[in-house]
């Protein structure tokens, strides 16, 4: 069995003080230079051992001070399932309503951007064809749980009322909604959700580390047709939120 990388060794054993209560919520850990000579290992390998627990919510880093204990936090629980698709309320406001928040979010609306190629092929157009591109942040009490980039052909909605997702009556609609509005029936969709790192902008946006562990899902809604209707791609921070998936059975 091939031994456990020094810094993964070094997490383990902080979160073993910790659980053990030898530091409590809120406490400074000594400094790098500390726990390494502790340990007998350099700054860096202590350094990433810190990043990873402040990644997964153990620790959190206060620029010019330290590294101190985080505070207990509540995840928010985030549902993945088309049967909370509902016409008179969004499933993601419906979600923190179950858990006493208050959910929202924040738009931006850009229209005839050309696609590039991965969206592209996941869309089944050609590179450069237009779409309407969208970027949200939804928030929780007015905190950032979720980032997400939307994007529809634009050949599909030119003309209609639902052309913009923000705007119009159907506006905050959903996906599934508002297709339905102009006669597509959506008919299922497709989640790839897979782990990774927090770049710069994410991590600046969510409020977290950077590098922090986030989910990334690569969803696409298809219409009965078969035709990829619209594509996004959503990042929900580890150490903040919980994914549900909740499967529906026909009978």
């Amino acid at each position: 069995m091939p031994e456990q990388p020094p810094y993964l060794r070094i997490a383990d054993e902080l979160r073993r003080r910790i659980a053990e209560h030898e530091w409590e919520p809120g406490d400074r850990l000594p400094s790098r230079a500390q726990i390494g000579q502790e340990y007998g290992v350099g700054e860096n390998v202590v350094r990433r051992a810190q990043e990873l627990l402040i990644s997964q919510g153990v620790l959190e880093g206060r620029a010019g001070s330290g590294t101190y204990v985080a505070e207990p936090r509540q995840r928010v629980r985030v549902v993945r399932s088309s049967a909370r698709e509902r016409p008179d309320e969004s499933p993601f406001r419906a979600d923190m309503k179950a858990v006493g928040r208050q959910g929202d979010w924040e738009s931006r609306t850009e229209a005839k951007v050309p696609a590039p190629a991965d969206i592209a092929a996941r869309l089944g157009i050609a590179e450069g064809d237009l779409c309407v591109r969208t970027t949200y942040e939804f928030l929780a009490d007015g905190r950032p749980v979720q980032l997400s980039t939307s994007w529809e052909p634009y050949d599909l909605t030119a003309g209609t009322l639902v052309v913009l997702p923000e705007g119009g009556p159907h506006a905050g609609a959903g996906v599934a909604n508002r297709m339905a509005a102009i006669g597509v029936t959506v008919s299922h969709a497709v989640e790839q959700p897979e782990p990774r790192q927090a770049t710069a902008e994410e991590a600046s946006l969510l409020g977290i580390q950077k590098a922090a562990l986030v989910t990334h899902i690569r969803r696409t809604y298809y219409s009965d047709q078969g035709r990829p209707v619209e594509t996004a791609d959503i990042v929900v921070p580890a150490s903040h939120c919980e994914i549900v998936y909740e499967i529906p059975f026909n009978r």
